[in-house]
């Protein structure tokens, strides 16, 4: 498959961006002193606590927390995957994104723009066949019977695979059969080519979150036992991560507050032409967290609508134990369960959009849910039984993040159990006891600020004073938190001596210390602008003091061993005499 983006490109890219005209495009910004600011499009407000520093290339709202770079603005905003935000912004500045081709020096990228042109291809091809196969009234029957309408058909893009086995192949001609062999659309047959894998069914196409057609499903019109399948996995389609109709929904409703998640294409499409145009399908799965980070990426509020028989609560319980570690404050899971017999397209045609948003207004919270699952396992009316509920309870609530849901969540259990929330908190979530660690001498800086966290501020307002760095032997050695990260901050900042406050953001995306630089930079500058480099080498010098009281303390411990050789024992003298 294509390589990865090269960090060179990211941080270029990064570096000629300007983030107050990526937001500014979709989020009016006014000015505000040295800053930007508007009413967070991330949360509803009215006094503006939105943010955008031009100096940092930094977002923050004060308000809900939001926060990042214009990378992970369109992220959010645009609730893009970080490749597609990265194209859009190159796309912006008039340059091609490059991609490395892996390990293999001269091995060429995979082709994907000419298998994404060839699904564009075979889905015409089948759009065709709805319109025009001598028997396309089967499938326009059905469609029909199912109370699809002309306009729902062509917002779906729903097409018909005819009957046959060469119709596909011999409409796009051999020269195509590679691809769609490797697309899975043929089923290779020795040396005649492959087959047509979809024949004689409804065709769904399915749309990646730019919507571009990955795959397909298929509804069959014969007297298959496989009512409906889907394509098989291939270099673009990944069952695991796609939802059926998201696409459409979010261009349906551009600032999407709900999904409601179902089990079927035909779900989708009729809870979508009675005015619910916010259903998802998986394609054939279970809920993964794949899915549950796509889905919280597209709105705060999940919905899993299941059947209310016994293979539906099951299906709900693995989607409640999947979305447990997606609970982050702000985000909501909720459950509804249908009546016997019924499935959302069945029930929405019966009681229209009003009746099918009444009872996803009463889908039962994640926190009810679990509670009421649990409680049915014991009896609640004695002491051992809620005790028993509160032990099937530790491994799922250890699940959820720290924060006010899991906190509430508590609160919610402690009432069933007969117990203060705090409490039953402390006893679940007690570590068991492990022996204590050996006591060691850690370096402290005496008063003030940590130099660690003043460098690392310093560092990220102004990248160039990695330059004033001669050397960072020793610091991470003084245990001092964040030592680590500075020092892989003025490696990065050597490698790539261009780099912005963005950039620098972007190279720890994904690890928890991002978290920590972020908050950096939230902060207000307490050092004033000329004063900046004269502050940065006065804590160079004390991490290196530190550097060396820490390897002081080292020698001095092996001296009273009397393990120390030639070498260290100079080293000792040279130490003793700059102390």
């Amino acid at each position: 498959m294509a390589g990865l983006i090269p960090q060179a490109f990211i941080d270029e890219l990064l570096a000629r961006v300007d983030i107050v005209s990526v937001i500014d495009a979709r989020v009016p910004l006014k000015k505000a002193g040295h800053e930007y600011k508007a009413c967070c499009p991330f949360h509803n407000e009215k006094t503006p606590s939105f943010y955008v520093s031009p100096s940092k290339q930094f977002y923050h709202c004060f308000g809900c927390g939001a926060h990042g770079t214009a990378v992970g603005f369109l992220m959010e905003y645009e609730r893009l995957e970080f490749p597609d935000a990265i194209e859009d912004l190159a796309r912006d500045l008039g340059l091609e994104v490059p991609h490395e081709q892996g390990s293999a020096p001269h091995a060429s990228l995979e082709p994907l723009d000419e298998l994404r042109e060839l699904l564009d291809k075979v889905n015409a091809y089948y759009q065709l066949q709805l319109r025009e196969h001598s028997q396309r009234t089967r499938a326009v029957d059905y469609l029909k019977a199912r109370g699809v309408d002309g306009p729902t058909a062509a917002r779906f893009g729903i097409g018909y695979a005819p009957p046959g086995w060469d119709g596909l192949r011999d409409a796009l001609g051999s020269q195509a059969s590679a691809g769609l062999l490797k697309l899975g659309l043929l089923v290779e047959r020795g040396e005649g080519g492959g087959y047509d894998r979809f024949r004689d069914r409804v065709m769904f196409p399915i749309r990646d979150r730019r919507g571009r057609v990955v795959g397909f499903g298929g509804r069959t019109l014969a007297d298959d036992p496989a009512k409906y399948m889907n394509s098989p996995e291939s270099v673009l389609f990944h069952k695991g991560r796609e939802l059926y109709g998201l696409y459409e929904a979010r261009a349906a409703v551009r600032q999407l507050e709900r999904l409601v998640v179902v089990e079927g294409y035909m779900d989708v499409v009729a809870l979508a032409q009675h005015g619910i145009p916010f259903a998802v399908a998986t394609l054939g799965t279970a809920t993964t967290t794949d899915h549950l980070d796509v889905l919280y990426r597209a709105a705060p509020e999940v919905v899993f609508c299941f059947d209310g028989d016994r293979a539906g609560r099951q299906a709900a319980w693995r989607a409640l134990d999947q979305a447990l570690p997606a609970q982050r404050d702000g985000r909501q899971a909720r459950f509804l369960f249908l009546p016997e017999g019924e499935d959302p397209d069945s029930l929405v045609r019966s009681e229209g959009e009003a009746g099918f948003r009444g009872r996803l207004e009463e889908a039962m919270p994640l926190s009810e849910y679990l509670v009421q699952e649990l409680s049915a396992q014991v009896d609640t009316r004695s002491v051992d039984g809620r005790a028993r509920l509160a032990e099937l309870a530790r491994p799922l609530v250890g699940k959820v993040p720290e924060g006010v849901f899991r906190q509430l969540l508590f609160e919610r259990l402690g009432e069933e159990v007969q117990l203060d929330g705090e409490k039953l908190s402390k006893l679940i979530t007690k570590p068991e006891a492990s022996p204590a660690p050996p006591r060691t001498r850690k370096m402290r800086p005496g008063g003030g600020p940590s130099p660690v966290r003043v460098a690392l501020g310093l560092l990220l307002r102004r990248p160039q004073l990695a330059e004033r760095v001669a050397s960072t032997a020793g610091w991470a050695e003084t245990e001092l938190p964040g030592s680590a990260l500075l020092v892989q901050m003025i490696d990065v900042l050597r490698e790539a001596p261009g780099i912005t406050t963005g950039g620098l953001l972007e190279r720890w995306r994904e690890d928890p210390e991002g978290r920590h630089l972020h908050r950096l930079l939230e902060r207000e500058d307490p050092v004033p602008e000329a004063g900046i480099e004269a502050e940065f080498d006065d804590t160079v010098r004390r991490l290196d003091a530190l550097a060396r009281e820490a390897r002081l303390e080292v020698l001095l411990a092996q001296a009273e061993q009397g393990g120390l050789d030639a070498a260290g024992k100079e080293e000792l003298r040279d130490l003793l005499g700059r102390s």
